[in-house]
């Protein structure tokens, strides 16, 4: 029975089945330890979409929440993408739907809609151009006029203002782990560890990027542990990435800004529903063509940024 494996032996059948399904396996950094170490790559969500399109496996078990499960289908649509626990969605995505979007859209005629890659296939389809944690500013500054319509993380889109002329017109979305780290968080931990730097993520709340040393997306954290000479550092971000900047850094100390900066969806993924996911090939996630194409053309427009 799969309940009596240890972490050993599931890891070697997950790894028996990867070869038997031609298969690969990608984890979001957010994903608990285990999950990340049976992962064939490891990044933030576009990172990791990009990659299963780069690859030549046929299936992609991708642990991480829907909409990034949703991207990799788009951008491989010939390729089986399995998602291990299909409850595993995302709060600040669903606070927009395809209808609210094209109601505000109608509000606010002619103005370009970026749209966070945090949205749904549905809600990406109605966007403009997609943009991410790391390159918001770079895409709402290539689009045209001086109001821009950004969906649905305020919290991203009063960052991003920050460092543009234009006016950016924000949906009243968040996430719930990054909006629940406070200011009083950081100078707590600033206490603690007076010569650490404070790196959040700019999903967090403007009071808290105020704090920052460093105002940087989860892959930016990835590279930046890597070169920096700071031995202590404050991250604000969801937990899970602890894990991976420990492993790749271990001189360096990283500690949470908030103890339980955790996200419940990301969570959901164990090594017992990789390995299910990959034995019964259960779990598929599909986008219908039509809103495939025109979410593509949305995400393809900012790549080729």
């Amino acid at each position: 029975m799969i309940e009596d494996l240890d972490k050993g032996a599931l890891s070697q059948k997950i790894r028996e089945l990867k070869k038997k399904r031609n298969a690969i396996i990608l984890a979001h950094n957010y994903q608990i330890g285990e999950v990340q170490e049976t992962a064939d790559f490891t990044g933030d969500s576009l990172e990791l979409s990009q990659k299963a399109a780069a690859v030549d496996e046929d299936v992609i078990v991708f642990c991480g929440v829907h909409f990034m499960a949703e991207t990799a289908s788009i951008l491989s649509p010939q390729k089986t993408v399995l998602l291990p626990d299909l409850h595993a969605g995302c709060p600040m995505a669903d606070m927009v739907t395809v209808s609210e979007l094209v109601e505000w859209k109608k509000r606010w005629p002619g103005r370009p809609v970026v749209c966070y890659v945090n949205t749904s296939a549905e809600v990406k389809a109605e966007c403009d151009i997609c943009c991410t944690s790391s390159n918001a500013v770079k895409v709402v500054e290539s689009v045209q006029g001086r109001e821009v319509l950004f969906a649905p993380d305020k919290n991203l889109a009063a960052w991003t203002a920050r460092q543009t002329s234009k006016t950016i017109i924000a949906w009243d979305g968040y996430c719930y782990v990054h909006n629940n780290i406070l200011a009083r968080d950081i100078r707590e931990k600033k206490k603690m560890f007076p010569e650490a730097e404070v790196w959040v993520h700019p999903e967090c709340r403007p009071e808290v990027i105020d704090l920052a040393d460093k105002v940087l997306s989860t892959g930016k954290m990835v590279k930046e542990a890597r070169v920096t000479e700071a031995r202590d550092i404050i991250i604000g971000t969801e937990a899970g990435i602890i894990y991976r900047l420990k492993k790749d850094n271990p001189e360096k100390n990283f500690y949470p800004a908030h103890d339980m900066a955790f996200c419940a969806n990301m969570k959901k993924i164990t090594l017992k529903k990789v390995y299910l996911a990959l034995d019964q090939m259960i779990h598929r996630v599909e986008v219908p063509p039509d809103t495939a194409d025109r979410a593509r053309g949305a995400i393809e427009k900012m790549v080729r940024l």
